[in-house]
């Protein structure tokens, strides 16, 4: 079933364009991210759905229902802020307890439902307590906790984690698709950070300056981007500028790569072949390249330590940078300055419009 639907949604601030031309379908029970850099019009879709801005032109549909001129109040919506935006006078429970209030629900049910999110929420023992005596996740979590409180039928939640320690953000957005799944809940998550959205969301919606650039599940956006935005954005990517050849092959300068992908371009045409550093290998020896991979011979410059892995930082004689991910024990032996071979097989590679 359908929960949202966004029909060409623009948004002016003026001479500015903030979006434009948004269209998206979430189904009931989705976990949707919308992700892109500071400024790409991310958080104003979010507020077009909550109600607080009005889109320029387009349609917002709740339900079935369009909602542009609803209220915030009266649209089925819960809502996580950035800067949690707890009453600092209230406590936890009254926090929590907040919504229900402003709809007069009696004050046995708002005790009952307050119980069960402090639960869901993993706060018990911790209703009396005033928003300064938390800390930065606790009071997340109570925030969470408020915009459950009503029992919307979507969440929308604006960055709820940038303001966390890593840690911290790891294991609650760990617990935020945790909550989302057991209650069902449609959500709405914008963030301008890749692991963040790849780790918890159904599909990831990529924007760039108040533009769609792909919609995806995490391995499609992560494996096959449609976009040079996208492929640099999300993730680390090497490049490289050339031409589609015959016979899945593409040509970069004096080197021709076979590329699997190639089957579905026009001989001659301009791409960028695009090849992730954990899809690449280094070898010392020309001989020790594997049957049927694609080489370049180049140069190691500083390696980079990532715990498991070595990001190996590589330069090839036409002065292209490269980077390949290798294990720990893998990169061991390498030196800056080494003469080494990297090679990547057909597979690898995505072709990119340039």
């Amino acid at each position: 079933m359908e929960s949202l639907r966004l029909v060409n949604v623009t948004k002016r601030f003026g001479s500015v364009v903030a979006v434009q031309n948004f269209n998206l379908t979430v189904n009931e029970g989705e976990f949707v991210s919308l992700l892109g850099p500071s400024g790409c019009g991310k958080t104003t879709i979010l507020r077009c759905i909550a109600g607080f801005e009005r889109p320029d032109e387009g349609d917002i549909i709740l339900y079935g229902q369009r909602v542009n001129d609803v209220p915030p109040e009266r649209r089925d919506v819960g809502m996580v802020f950035q800067a949690y935006a707890l009453f600092p006078n209230m406590t936890v429970a009254q926090n929590i307890a907040f919504p229900l209030m402003i709809q007069k629900r009696p004050k046995e049910q708002q005790r009952r439902r307050v119980r069960e999110l402090l639960e869901l929420v993993h706060l018990e023992g911790l209703e009396d307590r005033y928003p300064r005596q938390l800390s930065g996740g606790q009071q997340q979590r109570v925030a969470l906790a408020r915009a459950l409180a009503k029992e919307p039928k979507i969440l929308l939640l604006d960055e709820p984690l940038s303001a966390l320690d890593a840690k911290i953000r790891e294991e609650l957005r760990v617990e935020i698709r945790r909550i989302q799944t057991q209650l069902g809940i449609t959500a709405i998550y914008v963030t301008h950070d890749q692991e963040e959205a790849l780790s918890i969301s159904d599909r990831v919606v990529v924007m760039n300056q108040g533009v769609i650039q792909q919609v995806g599940s995490p391995a499609e956006v992560y494996a096959r981007p449609q976009t040079l935005f996208v492929a640099t954005f999300v993730g680390t990517m090497n490049l490289f500028e050339g031409e589609v050849g015959p016979d899945r092959t593409f040509r970069w300068g004096r080197y021709s790569f076979q590329v699997e992908d190639a089957t579905s371009w026009s001989a001659g045409a301009r791409a960028i072949l695009g090849v992730r550093p954990e899809f690449m290998g280094i070898v010392a020896a020309e001989a020790e390249i594997p049957t049927g991979h694609n080489r370049i011979p180049a140069r190691v410059e500083p390696l980079t330590f990532l715990g498991a892995t070595v990001r190996v930082t590589l330069r090839t004689d036409e002065s292209q940078t490269l980077k390949v991910d290798l294990p720990a024990d893998a990169a061991a032996s390498l030196r800056p300055g080494d003469r080494v071979y990297v090679h990547f097989p057909p597979d690898a590679g995505v072709l990119i419009p340039p």
